[in-house]
């Protein structure tokens, strides 16, 4: 720096912080030497704090407002460099400023899942993530505490502690609240307070920080569960399956009838036929209402009757009563070495090999003579 720059910083008496900026914390007054003139002005703004630092020492502090720079109104300042009849320009002295307005559009996030005991799952990871602002309160302990001799400090070197710091404190609360998981979505606004408390607790007396808000957006389950979850939920929204069954195996035979040469039937496949076949089994085994008088119809099955289970696309399929075996041998869905099983049975057999499931496929013509 040249003479004309020395002298320059040395009779400059503005001292002020025009901030721009959205995240900055604290921010050092540039000066050669640190020396300020002999009545300078300062102009501290609205959301502001001026502090003075005097060989390591924090001095004088000052609110809002436009102060012209004497004894009288720094006397901390005076006392440190022993001015009894005021004092000459130029003097040496820090000045910081330190913004005291809310820093807001703050994040924060669970960076591995906490471990929860819930009442109706058990053992379960929970995963959250939220906003939260950020507000100086005490100068004097930010500068001690995080600042020290940086000439600019911001929100962003604090996010890695605040996010643990809120991490701990949203497992301290979930292990105390019992709530369980289903249940959070409810007291998201009320869990969101006792958070915000139990944080600004922990940063206020030690880093000089508030926390004016604090909300919890969000609290995931993991994605096996959300998935279960959702199976249950469509269960409960379906309603009756048999119903239901019924409704999709319809517009899966109009879709085929539609399209007769895409390979409808093909494409429905092996299990879908064999559902099908296996529910109007079951629609013309059901007790159908008689008229008074008309003749009782025929008795279901007995109940020790034997059930079967067949091989399908490589699956066991099943349990089947031998009726239900006769109508997919009727529509195709069984043949003759579509293997079986029934309680009794060593193995699995081809279903023309079984002697209660031959007769299905009719009598077999001996081979033409030679």
């Amino acid at each position: 720096m040249g003479l004309f720059d020395k002298l320059r910083g040395e009779l400059v008496d503005i001292i002020e912080w025009i901030d721009d900026s959205k995240h900055t914390l604290v921010w050092r007054f540039p000066r050669y030497q640190n020396e300020i003139k002999n009545g300078a002005q300062l102009i501290v703004r609205p959301g502001q704090k001026a502090i003075f630092v005097h060989r390591g020492e924090v001095a004088d502090i000052f609110e809002e407002g436009h102060y012209e720079l004497k004894t009288d109104n720094l006397p901390i300042l005076s006392t440190l460099s022993g001015w009894k009849h005021g004092f000459n320009s130029p003097f040496r002295s820090e000045v910081y400023f330190v913004s005291t307005r809310q820093i807001t559009d703050l994040k924060w996030g669970t960076p591995n899942p906490i471990m929860l005991r819930d009442p109706e799952f058990g053992p379960i990871r929970l995963r959250a993530f939220g906003t939260y602002t950020l507000r100086a309160i005490d100068p004097k302990a930010l500068l001690k505490e995080l600042v020290g001799a940086n000439s600019e400090f911001s929100s962003d070197e604090l996010s890695e502690l605040l996010r643990s710091i809120i991490t701990t404190a949203f497992t301290d609360l979930l292990a105390s609240s019992k709530v369980a998981a289903l249940d959070l979505a409810s007291r998201y606004q009320e869990m969101s307070d006792d958070l915000r408390k139990l944080v600004a607790e922990r940063i206020d007396d030690e880093y000089g920080l508030d926390i004016p808000a604090l909300f919890i957006v969000n609290v995931s389950l993991p994605e096996a569960v959300e998935k279960a979850l959702d199976v249950r939920t469509s269960m409960g929204v379906v309603g009756d399956m048999n119903k239901f069954q019924q409704y999709q195996m319809g517009q899966a035979m109009m879709a085929a009838a539609e399209n007769p040469t895409g390979g409808g039937a093909d494409g429905m496949g092996m299990g879908m036929g064999f559902a099908m076949a296996q529910r109007m089994a079951q629609m013309a085994a059901a007790p159908v209402a008689q008229p008074v008088g008309a003749p009782a119809s025929a008795p279901p099955p007995l109940p020790n009757a034997a059930t079967w289970h067949a091989a399908i696309n490589g699956q066991s399929q099943g349990p089947y009563s031998l009726a239900q075996i006769q109508t997919a041998v009727q529509t195709g869905q069984i043949e003759r070495s579509t293997l079986i099983w029934c309680e009794g049975m060593s193995n699995w057999q081809a279903a023309g090999e079984v002697a209660q499931t031959a007769a299905l496929f009719g009598a077999v013509p001996p081979p033409l003579p030679r």
